[in-house]
């Protein structure tokens, strides 16, 4: 961080993460062969048929497709190690993916959601038979794919986002041949515009998801899992450190959790000691492994004119806090925000934690 801090600035890192094994490689191509075989067959029954449901199921086939491709890329070139101006690599390139993937099952469902509300307006004849075999034989191709990719690492946000997908296609697929069997015993064609907008809701729910998280990521949210402040509680509460400051906690990509903060310990500790414990707590009980720590030891509080005690070296470190200052309530002084400057910026909240 900054220059002046010297005595235990460390990082801490294990980069065992994502899905990169060849085996994962064999499962994901398995299930895309699979996944295309059968979707350009479907096309073309459902299109004979008549049948909006199995075009639709056809279009959401596409969308696990990609999902596939782009995970196998972005395995390919998230391998590439750390160089120039990529201090990370380029690890979320899986996330571009997802959000990829995610935009693409809302706009095809933003179409399938019209072309559903005109069938069910104005219904087509529907070929009941060659719709229900079709949706049995997609089950079994279904079930196939969704075990295949089961057997892969889904840590990847681009490998669950796959997995997801087939597995709501799955359930299309059942949904579609009971909208076949309808049409078959009561005639009924609605069926298929039903069935189909049973899809849409699919393919709305797992392409919201996946940007809902690809975007947490990219705007560095914290884990959702972890909670911030929580999280420096605990980190303030530990013996010997009286301050927990520039907090920060965020996803390099979907299973990779970085973090970073400013620590102060009492006068005389440890600071080499308190950095080790911090690592092995971060990395027991937050599952945090990629770790930027900057530990100094915390000045004596001098009485200055005016009645306040001021820490000298304070507003260096804390002229702007980045998110909660958590404070161990045995310090000296527990500063407010006047201690950060006049007017603060950001969030400066103070927690005592012992009272």
């Amino acid at each position: 961080m900054g220059s002046g801090h010297g005595h235990g600035g460390s990082h801490g890192h294990d980069h065992a993460h994502g899905v990169t094994g060849d085996s994962d490689k064999k499962w994901l191509s398995i299930a895309l062969v699979l996944i295309v075989g059968f979707m350009s067959v479907e096309v073309v029954i459902g299109v004979v048929a008549e049948s909006l449901a199995l075009i639709s199921d056809a279009a959401h086939m596409l969308t696990d497709a990609v999902a596939i491709v782009l995970a196998l890329a972005a395995m390919r070139i998230a391998k590439r190690p750390p160089r120039g101006s990529y201090t990370y690599g380029l690890k979320r390139v899986e996330i571009l993916s997802a959000q990829v993937n995610g935009l693409s099952l809302i706009l095809l469902g933003g179409w399938l959601t019209v072309e559903a509300v005109e069938r069910l307006i104005d219904p087509p004849e529907v070929k009941g038979g060659l719709m229900l075999a079709t949706a049995l034989a997609g089950i079994a191709v279904n079930v196939a794919a969704t075990w295949c990719i089961s057997r892969a690492n889904r840590s990847s946000l681009n490998v669950e986002g796959a997995y997801q997908h087939i597995l709501n296609d799955l359930f299309a697929f059942i949904g579609t041949a009971v909208a076949a069997l309808v049409v078959l015993t009561t005639g009924f064609a609605r069926a298929d515009g039903i069935a189909t907008l049973v899809v849409v809701a699919l393919m709305f729910k797992a392409g919201y998801g996946l940007l809902r998280d690809s975007g947490r990521i990219f705007l560095e949210a914290a884990p959702a899992h972890v909670e911030p402040d929580r999280l420096g509680e605990r980190l303030a509460a530990e013996p010997g450190i009286r301050e927990i400051h520039d907090l920060h906690v965020w996803q390099i990509a979907s299973a990779e959790i970085a973090l970073s903060a400013h620590v102060l310990v009492e006068p005389g500790g440890d600071c080499h000691a308190v950095r080790r414990g911090l690592e092995e707590l971060l990395r027991r009980d937050f599952g945090i492994t990629h770790t930027t720590l900057q530990v100094d030891h915390r000045p004596e509080a001098l009485l200055q004119i005016g009645g306040r005690d001021r820490v000298p070296g304070a507003v260096a470190h804390r002229a702007d806090p980045r998110g909660p200052v958590h404070l161990d309530g045995s310090c000296d002084h527990v500063a407010g925000p006047l201690d950060h400057e006049d007017e603060p910026r950001g969030h400066g909240t103070v927690r005592a934690l012992r009272p």
